[in-house]
């Protein structure tokens, strides 16, 4: 069973007179760590919010662990994990309580609750600051209170909106092998405009551009894309860019 399959999916934002953010988009997507590529307005957070089911899909199909989306969503999002590219959150909370709450949303049984809260903490480096308020942590601190939440639930799909922003480089060498842990067992899907972070942690790159799938392969094959002509400071930003480039003409 694929954990995410969409085919010829179609989200439009703005109402009447807005536009396609996801336009057609075919996807197939198993366990391991994705990295979700591509340049502003592509429609990558429009995509991960349709897939956490924030947002509706216009038309075409999308399943999610099996499931049609559509219908009853409480089975499924019982197994999702989301951090969105902005969340918010009340300012009297701690940092214990900002998770605990994050998990009672997602219907965690009550007797694992402060455990896999301990443990999500421990793994995000924050288990000494679980008493600290909110409100008097760093940008980075606060990021990493948001990958807490999101994998409270051990999630079966796991999906990050730019996660690494605000991490310093150790701290962003630290996610990596986190999500490589936990891709072993998960669907992980990482947007992020750092290529370097997908060539690191990401088994797999997935593409977009106007709303659709341009590219899906290896970072190996992502490398193989470019040439030394190509602009970049490394062989997989060159690659990026020869595709990036081909189709948008050579606009920026």
């Amino acid at each position: 069973m694929r954990a995410i399959e969409a085919d010829n999916l179609v989200v439009r934002v703005g109402g009447r007179r807005g536009r396609n953010a996801v336009n057609g988009l075919g996807l197939r997507l198993s366990r391991g760590v994705h990295g979700l590529l591509g340049p502003n307005g592509a429609g990558k957070t429009t995509l991960i919010r349709t897939l956490a089911t924030v947002q509706r899909p216009t038309s075409g199909s999308l399943s999610l662990l099996g499931q049609p989306v559509g219908g009853g969503l409480r089975p499924v999002r019982r197994r999702l994990g989301y951090l969105p590219q902005h969340f918010g959150f009340y300012k009297r909370f701690k940092v214990r309580e900002f998770v605990e709450y994050m998990a009672w949303l997602k219907e965690m049984p009550s007797r694992r609750i402060p455990g896999a809260v301990a443990s999500s903490l421990e793994r995000v480096g924050l288990a000494d600051r679980a008493d600290d308020p909110m409100k008097a942590l760093s940008g980075g601190m606060v990021r990493r209170v948001g990958i807490a939440q999101a994998i409270v639930n051990t999630p079966d799909v796991l999906l990050l909106d730019e996660p690494t922003v605000g991490l310093d480089p150790a701290q962003r060498l630290r996610f990596r092998e986190l999500v490589a842990e936990l891709g072993e067992q998960s669907c992980v899907l990482i947007s992020t405009h750092l290529v370097e972070d997908v060539a690191a942690a990401c088994t797999d790159v997935v593409l977009v551009a106007e709303g659709s799938v341009v590219f899906q392969g290896t970072p190996a094959d992502l490398v193989n894309a470019g040439t030394p002509e190509h602009v970049g400071d490394s062989p997989i930003e060159r690659g990026y860019s020869a595709l990036i480039t081909t189709r948008s003409g050579g606009a920026w």
